[in-house]
């Protein structure tokens, strides 16, 4: 067993703690004797610069406002990549690193860990959470220049990465294939909930609003969640089969949320569906808590169907029976706590949530099923000895490039 070290964690798409997969990743190394500096930016209710939770020390940097299109991800990026470097260097005078854990998106990161990588022998772990040629493709719809910047900047970071974390079995063979790793150098992480912390709590009728049924969503508002085929679902339940005892509940935000809910307007949905936005965790936990089914509605792309969706897992640790979209990552995580829409098709998404509501028997029994697979396969508890096991094997990889 290597000794531990110090390692740098750089996160552009979210602030700590507020990340949940990340802040496992912290404190696991933290509890595990690693000195843990974190760079990420401000928002959702952690604003403050600079901050020490759980013997993790946060520095935090603003960004631009959110913008849409390729020139708001461009502005964002660059006065991400200046902080980044900027408080990199603070960080090493202060608390120097032997690792520099990046985890995208974007893949971008690169920049940060190369320069040490280069300058100071830091070994590099690359934290796989998304893969962004296919998230480029879903966001916009075309492979053009941009499309071509970013599977270069894929190249470039899985060139600098001594280690790779993937969430899943499909990154990880784009990992060895795409990023030509050896397997010996890409290591399964899943972004599972800690059950010590994430657990179910007794339901609150009052989310129901004054309805028979909840069905629940929690995730981010983009173009690419397929809420708009859940909202068509939704009005084929309402409008279609006269289903007037069920309420909805989306919940967080995004850069869609305003069209999303003018979309529930356009469709009569207003009384039937509630945005309450992005909630703390506790508050979710209770809203989720007291929902009957819960919806995944990411339709069928090449991201999507390689991709885990930590909402599939929150909602299994909750032990609520889930509907998806038949997904080749999706399935393999839930098995037989879900029922499978056939892919992009609202009509059957919408078949499905009613099945379920209508067989109470059926959903406990797919409750039950998806708490019994996490807590007996994908909790975080199980992914402890393989992070642990890929910070390893990045110590011992030879230093390479130190001037």
């Amino acid at each position: 067993m290597v000794l531990p070290g110090s390692v740098l964690i750089v996160v552009e798409n979210l602030p700590l703690p507020f990340d949940r997969r990340v802040w496992m990743e912290a404190t696991t190394l933290r509890a595990a004797g690693w000195g843990v500096s974190i760079i990420c930016p401000t928002g959702k209710g952690f604003e403050a610069h600079r901050e020490v939770i759980e013997g993790v020390h946060i520095y935090r940097h603003d960004l631009p406002p959110e913008g849409g299109g390729i020139g708001g991800y461009a502005r964002e990026y660059a006065a991400a990549v200046w902080h980044q470097l900027r408080l990199a260097r603070r960080i090493w005078r202060e608390r120097p690193f032997d690792v520099v854990h990046i985890c995208n998106p974007p893949d971008l990161l690169f920049l940060v860990a190369g320069l040490y990588k280069i300058l100071h022998g830091a070994r590099v772990i690359f934290d796989q959470h998304d893969i962004m040629p296919e998230l480029y493709e879903a966001k916009f719809g075309r492979r053009d220049l941009g499309y071509r910047v970013v599977c270069g900047a894929e190249r470039l970071t899985f060139a600098m990465a001594d280690v790779v974390i993937s969430t899943n079995e499909s990154y990880r063979q784009i990992a060895l294939s795409r990023g030509r790793k050896s397997a010996a150098d890409v290591f399964v992480v899943r972004s599972a909930p800690d059950l010590a912390r994430f657990r179910p709590v007794e339901p609150e009728r009052s989310f129901c609003r004054g309805r028979e049924h909840l069905v629940g969503y929690v995730g981010v508002m983009g173009p690419q969640e397929g809420l708009d085929h859940l909202l068509r679902a939704i009005h084929l339940i309402v409008d279609g089969d006269d289903r007037q005892d069920i309420s909805f509940m989306l919940i967080g935000s995004g850069p869609s949320l305003a069209d999303l809910k003018c979309m529930a307007g356009e469709l009569g949905l207003d009384d039937y569906v509630e945005f309450p936005g992005r909630v703390p965790d506790d508050e979710l936990v209770r809203r989720l808590s007291s929902c009957d089914v819960c919806v995944n509605p990411d339709p069928k792309n090449p991201f999507n169907d390689s991709s885990t969706m930590n909402k599939i897992l929150e909602y299994m640790a909750l032990g609520l029976p889930v509907v998806q979209f038949d997904l080749k990552e999706g399935r393999r995580s839930a098995a037989n706590a879900s029922l499978y829409a056939r892919p992009n098709d609202d009509k059957d998404l919408a078949a499905q949530i009613v099945r379920l509501l209508d067989d109470p028997g059926m959903r406990t029994e797919m409750g039950r099923e998806g708490a019994r697979i996490m807590a007996e396969r994908l909790e975080w508890r199980h992914q402890v000895p393989r992070l642990l096991e890929a910070y390893d094997a990045a110590r011992m990889r030879p230093a390479r490039l130190r001037v």
